[in-house]
């Protein structure tokens, strides 16, 4: 994919951050009114997006994602906390036009609906970018706005007026007016939800290119075959953000009861090598894995620890022994380095798991893999003992 020539910077007024993130969000609070009364869309959000993160945002319907995309964007104004983009404290102290501005040149925004300009042919529609903010130099523009059509395999439609092409079409169009100006994030909201499949990997290639020349994306879907293409997933549930190692840890759960276990669960953290679980005790927690790895240890007749398992991030254990009762089947331990997990209490675990067959199936499967290998594992130990002793028999 060709790289494109960088523009001059803009001397919108910085503010502190850190150099690594390119959206920070510090207790973002939304709130409309209307004839029924006052809602909280966002409630008091917290999220950082680093640079060149490919990074997906999913939720239900009124869940608060879109409301969030504008926050970003500068569309919309919080009613409480703070909006940094990529160094920038868009809201405190900026004008409309300051930010509108500043969004023409440090952004690019791809809608569902194409939002192009129907008189216009697609050459121009990009060229417009560029004029708004008076990007490059007047005689420039063509060239560099067709640089672009071919970059998304338009060139030969440079001249047509968006209805004389396909959707899929318009929308590449879309993406090469939001790269007009070279902006360093691009935010997209279902920008595949009008195509087909086709269409929309193609769409995801382009963006996976941008991603490898430094740029950071954003984008809502509600496309699993998207998300699972990202850096990160991003789950928002009646305006908060779940935690992205429960998501990721337990997909098949309703997002309602993800929201309740990142309310529930207690972070702790364990030195290397500390056990965590020992054999042979009752278990009180569900653990998910954040940080580190964890092994899972048996012990042979003369005592000698093997380990049958490495842990990794967004894995759990602790689930056998909740869902089966009784007592902990092997010794669970920090492995060489520190590790952070998620602990939630078992009876939160037990409860949620009721209301949700889909993830009671799926982590019954896991179960029933873990004993399956721990059978084969302790076979194979008696194989051993056996050999050794009739090697001394020899």
């Amino acid at each position: 994919m060709a790289r494109l020539s960088k523009p001059a910077t803009d001397s919108v007024r910085r503010a502190e951050s850190t150099p690594q993130s390119m959206i920070e969000l510090r207790g973002l609070v939304k709130r409309f009114s209307n004839a029924a009364g006052e809602f909280t869309v966002l409630k008091g959000v917290d999220l950082t997006i680093k640079r060149g993160e490919f990074v997906s945002i999913v939720g239900k319907s009124g869940s608060g994602k879109s409301t969030l995309l504008n926050m970003v964007t500068g569309i919309d104004h919080p009613t409480e906390g703070r909006v940094v983009v990529n160094g920038t404290d868009i809201y405190t102290g900026v004008s409309e036009s300051q930010r509108s501005k500043w969004r023409g040149k440090n952004l690019g925004i791809v809608f569902q609906f194409f939002q192009l300009l129907p008189m216009l042919t697609l050459l121009e529609n990009v060229m417009l970018s560029m004029d708004y903010v008076d990007m490059y130099d007047f005689d420039e523009r063509p060239a560099r706005a067709m640089e672009l059509l071919k970059l998304v395999g338009l060139e030969k439609f440079a001249n047509k007026l968006p209805v004389l092409v396909s959707t899929g079409q318009q929308q590449l169009a879309a993406i090469a007016r939001a790269m007009a100006c070279d902006p360093p994030l691009l935010v997209a909201d279902e920008p595949t939800g009008n195509l087909d499949s086709r269409s929309a990997d193609t769409i995801i290639q382009l963006f996976e290119g941008f991603v490898s020349q430094g740029k950071t994306i954003v984008m809502v879907t509600h496309d699993p075959s998207l998300t699972s293409r990202t850096h990160r997933n991003i789950v928002i549930s009646d305006g908060e953000l779940i935690d992205e190692t429960i998501s990721r840890s337990l997909p098949q759960l309703r997002h309602r009861h993800m929201l309740e276990f990142t309310k529930l669960v207690e972070e702790q953290v364990y030195q290397p090598h500390e056990t965590i679980i020992s054999r042979n005790q009752s278990v009180d927690y569900f653990f998910m894995i954040r940080r580190g790895e964890v092994d899972v240890i048996l012990q042979d007749r003369k005592k000698n620890d093997y380990v049958i398992s490495r842990l990794q991030p967004n894995e759990f254990f602790g689930e056998i022994e909740l869902l089966r009762g009784g007592k902990s089947i092997a010794n669970v331990r920090a492995g060489d380095k520190p590790v952070e997990v998620l602990a939630l209490h078992h009876s939160d675990f037990l409860r949620v798991i009721n209301e949700s067959p889909i993830t009671a199936e799926a982590i019954g499967r896991i179960v029933q893999k873990r004993l399956e290998q721990k059978r084969v594992d302790d076979q194979r130990a008696e194989n051993r003992k056996k050999d050794n002793h009739a090697s001394k028999m020899a």
